[in-house]
């Protein structure tokens, strides 16, 4: 890989008085370089430091508290006792590789998207525990295509720090997963097939006040709140032919969804206005709002030829100055920003050894 480094010039003009022709002060913007940490390409001149947190499985989807203190994800890693993905909790401050965090789902059946309530002392996440206590089956492909599994057996829980499930948010018939929490604590945003479609909905905190988000025909899923709570973003799969129709209908009959042509849309909270922010190809998808709410972090393979690499892109909510921020050559995504606005968790296939393993890692983020 060449070694190039991203600098920001600016070209600095001066303005002049009309009173008295005297040179206003010019800003400059400061030139971004890439921290010096070896897990830090030198092309990633927005990481100042990065941390490695777990090592082993797949470690994904971590999620900040709402103190930034500590984190909830999930993982498969045989070493910590589990068949397939299971919660568990850590702080922020540590790292996983000769010992266990506590896990606290319930360790049965499947589960995914764990995220903080705000008070800080609550978990909600999906689970398929109430269906079965074991793994359920988890295809990959069909018909030589990569796939995603739609459990019609995920229901959406919370659960205290200590692995107690204190409530059951949904209980309708088919999936209901994917569980987002808005960052003014009033609303949860997630995903469900109760209408026959993969749609979003909202809920209040405590379960009630459900409501229809979109309800156009494809999967609409991994939906996350504007830091106002005003917006959402997401991502999704439209069909548009006779023929990707009939094959979208036909694998979610089966509970499944092929996940490689997806592109990610803005809405208003209440679904209107919306519109799509991404047309690139490939899978565009884990979108995550900057701190300014002006701009979006997401995942694609927009520039791979064969499904390969993912990496790490920003985009303004205009749909303007698409910009590359990771530069691996194998798979990043998931980006989260701390509530401060200062640390990016990410997942990342960097320093697995050339094996499959995703792990986190816990970026110093710099503007």
């Amino acid at each position: 890989m060449k070694i190039r480094i991203l600098s920001l010039l600016v070209i600095a003009v001066f303005c002049f008085s009309c009173k008295n022709d005297a040179p206003k002060k010019v800003k400059k913007e400061v030139e971004l370089v890439a921290g010096k940490d070896s897990l830090i390409y030198p092309e990633e001149v927005h990481f100042k430091s990065i941390k490695q947190i777990t090592f082993g499985g797949d470690n994904a989807e971590a999620y900040w508290s709402f103190d930034d203190k500590q984190l909830i994800f999930q993982s498969n890693n045989k070493n910590w006792n589990v068949g397939c993905d299971q919660m568990f909790l850590m702080n922020a401050d540590e790292t996983f590789k000769d010992k266990i965090p506590p896990m606290i789902s319930t360790g049965k059946g499947r589960t995914t998207c764990a995220y903080f309530l705000p008070d800080n002392k609550h978990i909600i996440y999906a689970s398929t525990h109430l269906k079965q206590n074991e793994c359920p089956d988890a295809p990959l492909r069909k018909n030589g295509k990569y796939v995603w599994p739609i459990y019609d057996s995920y229901d959406i829980f919370v659960a205290d720090l200590e692995g107690n499930i204190v409530k059951q948010l949904t209980n309708e018939i088919g999936y209901d997963a994917e569980p987002t929490v808005s960052p003014k604590g009033d609303k949860i945003v997630f995903t469900s097939t109760r209408s026959g479609d993969l749609e979003l909905y909202t809920m209040n905190i405590d379960g009630t006040d459900v409501k229809q988000i979109t309800n156009q025909l494809g999967y609409d899923g991994g939906a996350f709140f504007s830091p106002d709570g005003t917006q959402l973003i997401f991502r999704s799969s439209r069909p548009k032919t006779d023929k990707e129709i009939k094959a979208y209908k036909d694998l979610l009959a089966q509970g499944l969804v092929e996940p490689t042509d997806m592109e990610l849309y803005i809405c208003n909270a209440d679904g209107s206005n919306l519109r799509q922010l991404t047309d690139l190809g490939n899978a565009n998808w884990s979108p995550f709002f900057h701190p300014s709410g002006k701009k979006v972090l997401f995942s694609s393979n927009f520039e791979a030829e064969r499904g390969f690499p993912f990496n790490l892109y920003m985009i303004d909510v205009d749909g303007k100055n698409l910009k590359r921020i990771t530069h691996g050559e194998t798979f990043d995504a998931f980006p989260v920003f701390s509530n401060d606005g200062k640390k990016l968790v990410f997942s990342s296939n960097r320093n697995n050894g050339g094996g499959r393993d995703t792990n986190l890692f816990i970026a110093e983020w710099q503007e």
